[in-house]
């Protein structure tokens, strides 16, 4: 038989409301005094500390980060009794119907300072202070293996027994709630990539267009080329044969198809000497010409 005060204790725990946030089973248990049991629980695993590498090139700044930097300072002044997150949101807004030229000029320079990043990141990875923070990284890596492989797998029953706010409390509640808010901001910043990323693809698809109209003109310009130069040997070859029994007077050069080029210099020298006295050479010249 149960006794009196066990009875009054279970119609207790029967009025309690159940907890509907959601990530927290329903099933973990609640002590009389309202608070999630503490004595016996393991605490979770803490997060690991990632290594920063203080020599590594500055990291590039989005368009988006670039436009809040900008902005940021102007509208807490505008509105100092604002708290952070609704002044993030007054930004977000302002980026979402900025105009597309101000937009671009945010985003080129984006751009530019990505490829600044990259150009010094591929520097960088040729030098000894990279080689001696990837072999940090790798000594630790080590060492947190080693570390895990002796601690003892935990039972499936303490994976929610970690938490320093405890549950079905007005503290939690409003813990949850930021969580959700800040949820709320990384799905809007989510959509600015996806903007961002828009654009980019339409400047791609753009430069591709101008990639293909310069490969075209490039092989007209082949072309061009090619005619003019079959054009070219077929002038030389006619001077070579029409002048190929005038000899140059003093050197009794004749021209060839190999010392065409050189045959007309001298020839036009000859011409063009004040001096020049062969009239009988000059008027073969012409007969040649014509």
């Amino acid at each position: 038989m149960e006794t009196t005060e066990e009875i009054e204790k279970t119609d207790q725990s029967n009025d309690q409301p159940m907890d509907s946030t959601p990530g927290i089973s329903s099933n973990l248990e609640k002590p009389e005094n309202g608070s999630a049991r503490k004595g016996s629980a393991t605490k979770s695993k803490k997060r690991k500390k990632t290594i920063k590498d203080h020599t590594a090139p500055r990291q590039p700044l989005t368009g988006y980060i670039r436009f809040l930097n900008d902005r940021r300072d102007t509208v807490r002044n505008e509105n100092p009794n604002l708290p952070f997150a609704e002044i993030t949101k007054l930004l977000a807004g302002e980026w979402m119907n900025l105009p597309t030229d101000e937009k671009q000029q945010y985003l080129d320079a984006a751009e530019q300072d990505r490829e600044r990043y990259l150009q010094e990141l591929s520097a960088y990875k040729k030098t000894e202070a990279y080689r001696l923070f990837t072999q940090k990284q790798a000594n630790r890596k080590q060492k947190e293996e080693s570390q895990e492989d002796e601690i003892p797998e935990k039972e499936p029953e303490n994976l929610f027994t970690g938490f320093d706010i405890p549950i079905f409390t007005e503290d939690f509640l409003d813990h949850n709630k930021a969580r959700e808010a800040e949820l709320r901001q990384l799905r809007k910043s989510n959509t600015d990539y996806e903007q961002q990323n828009a654009i980019l693809q339409k400047h791609m698809e753009n430069m591709r267009a101008a990639v293909d109209k310069l490969t075209v003109e490039t092989q007209q310009q082949h072309s061009n080329n090619t005619i003019l130069q079959e054009h070219l040997q077929q002038i030389r070859s006619t001077l070579a044969v029409g002048f190929s029994n005038l000899p140059l007077p003093g050197t009794k050069e004749t021209a060839t198809l190999q010392n065409i080029d050189s045959y007309m210099n001298k020839l036009h020298s000859i011409l063009m000497d004040p001096n020049n006295s062969n009239h009988t050479f000059t008027n073969a010249v012409k007969d040649i010409v014509s």
